[in-house]
């Protein structure tokens, strides 16, 4: 079992260039397990994270409804924003600045066999990691993703989530509003949920911007322990946390 996570911080990346590459590492991957059942290749799979900034991007997974982006193709462009259909579950997402995106490529082998599991533990990755700046979110019933006051009139989300899995490997992860531009969700239905709104780190603090960099080193610290595991560098050199 390797629990060895390779990481690599993308920076702003365009969101297909981000899927491709993604999907290259995750049918690498795949590859090998198939070698391994047919040819017993003992080849070791590998494990990768990768943290990603998109520029202004709407997704639409596999089981969403177009009719929840609420903007056409030509006010997407005036609003200098993309569109594209994926291959995760769940509804419609944004993505852009002032959010980190993270998309763990696993081979759940090397960890459990339960993507229920895994999402909760990529949620309460989010969750210990927001506790670190005084704040108490938490899960929603039947609704992935880290939300705020769950359950009453102020209910608003903070993280989106959306995988995709095959024999065990998993690719697509998490969105968390840091210093997002929430004027963006409102041309959308987020995730498909009517009547929820949309939240920003900053906007909970209260602050006009909050440390991205100190974010991403708190949600690796807890996924380290969350998940048993260890970052190294993309040359399989030092430990990186």
């Amino acid at each position: 079992m390797n629990k060895n996570i390779i990481l690599q911080d993308l920076g702003n990346r365009d969101y297909k260039e981000t899927w491709d590459y993604q999907e290259t590492l995750f049918k690498k991957t795949v590859e090998m397990k198939i070698a391994n059942r047919r040819q017993n290749a003992g080849l070791v799979t590998p494990n990768h994270f990768l943290f990603v900034e998109h520029p202004h991007v709407f997704t639409l997974g596999k089981s969403g409804d177009l009719s929840n982006l609420l903007v056409s193709e030509k006010e997407l462009a005036e609003k200098k924003a993309t569109f594209y259909k994926i291959n995760r579950g769940g509804d419609i997402t944004y993505h852009g600045p002032g959010q980190i995106v993270g998309y763990p490529i696993l081979d759940l082998d090397s960890f459990f066999r339960d993507i229920h599991k895994y999402l909760r533990l990529l949620e309460e990755m989010v969750i210990l990691t927001l506790a670190e700046y005084g704040l108490k979110s938490e899960r929603s019933p039947g609704e992935t993703g880290v939300w705020f006051d769950v359950g009453t009139p102020f209910a608003r989300k903070i993280c989106a989530m959306g995988v995709r899995a095959s024999r065990w490997v998993t690719m697509h992860g998490f969105a968390l509003n840091v210093n997002a531009d929430l004027g963006y969700f409102d041309l959308m239905i987020p995730c498909g949920i009517k009547d929820k709104a949309v939240t920003s780190l900053n906007v909970e603090l209260g602050k006009t911007r909050v440390d991205e960099a100190e974010v991403k080193e708190k949600l690796l610290k807890h996924f380290t322990a969350l998940f048993e595991a260890k970052f190294i560098t993309p040359e399989g050199g030092a430990e990186y946390i």
